[in-house]
């Protein structure tokens, strides 16, 4: 059974979209990512991050339910949970951040749980790059795979030390802005190819709505985005589909390029069950069913024959 550990933030969300507006519901990178790659069986999945003495043991149940190992969650009984708030405009590609109170995030030294130190797969959620590259240095061994994502808010304030960690890790997950900005190329071949000099061997660039691209060496492959007819909360899909990624890749120990576009599918199918209902809802309530009908509309919407003259 391949051991996957998850480090990011288990977190309250509130969250305003067109379509409604919730109080503080459960979010966090590390909680859409488990709750993700929890859908995959074959893994031994473990979450690192912190709480705080306001954040309800009911909430860490939903994470063992799914079988993810939380000795990694620190508890600071005295401390208050992570806290952000946003509202998205109509578009629901852009939004506000009306919040963002670090509480216990912004005294969090990760601890990974002994039994997870030789891990062979390693997700680091987004958090500043010394924090990732903590978890790294405690692993006992080099993981088969080092995921790591982050955002424009390291770029402005950590740059030197995201360059860093980003020698030590095998992929990088981003968005389309964030790998223009980290390379300064406005191209998003060219950008990756900048990424790939930075260490990673693997770029994933998530472009939204548009899909998702996946580079390596001179291998591209873009994976669509399905359609949906409604978006009703993008919080989280970026971490759903890395949640997915990680976890397909921990189950099949397979860490290929071609595999690879793979995990790309599944995260993508994954990330668009998520966008459907505010916060996590949508994946506690997810089947296996489901999720084999998502891959075939996604086999549907990418296969076709046609003849060459």
């Amino acid at each position: 059974m391949s051991k996957l550990v998850i480090v990011g933030t288990v977190a309250f969300d509130a969250i305003e979209t067109p379509f409604g507006k919730t109080d503080k519901i459960l979010g966090g990178a590390a909680t859409y990512i488990g709750f993700s790659a929890a859908n995959f069986d074959n893994i031994d999945a473990a979450a690192v991050s912190v709480v705080g003495g306001d954040f309800p043991q009911e909430y860490l149940n939903l994470l063992t339910e799914r079988k993810i190992d939380i000795e990694g969650v620190e508890v600071v009984k005295e401390g208050k949970t992570f806290f952000w708030s946003g509202k998205y405009h109509n578009d629901m590609n852009s939004r506000d951040t009306l919040a963002t109170e670090l509480n216990v995030l912004e005294h969090f030294t990760p601890v990974v749980p002994e039994s997870y130190q030789d891990a062979e797969i390693v997700m680091l959620g987004n958090l500043h790059p010394l924090t990732q590259q903590s978890v790294l240095d405690q692993m006992s061994k080099k993981p088969k795979l080092a995921i790591l994502d982050t955002m424009n808010f390291w770029m402005d304030i950590a740059m030197d030390d995201l360059k860093a960690v980003l020698k030590n890790v095998d992929v990088i997950t981003i968005n389309d802005e964030e790998a223009r900005q980290l390379s300064g190329e406005y191209s998003l071949v060219n950008a990756a190819k900048k990424i790939h000099e930075m260490g990673p061997k693997y770029v994933v660039i998530k472009k939204g709505e548009h899909g998702a691209l996946l580079f390596n060496d001179e291998n591209m492959f873009y994976a669509p985005a399905l359609p949906l007819a409604e978006v009703f909360d993008p919080t989280g899909a970026g971490d759903t589909f890395a949640g997915g990624f990680a976890g397909y890749i921990a189950k099949t120990g397979n860490v290929s390029f071609d595999n690879m576009k793979k995990a790309v599918i599944y995260g993508s199918a994954l990330a668009s069950f998520c966008v459907e209902k505010f916060g996590t809802e949508r994946m506690l309530t997810l089947t296996d069913k489901e999720i084999y009908e998502r891959l075939q509309q996604f086999k549907d919407l990418t296969q076709f024959e046609i003849e060459l003259k």
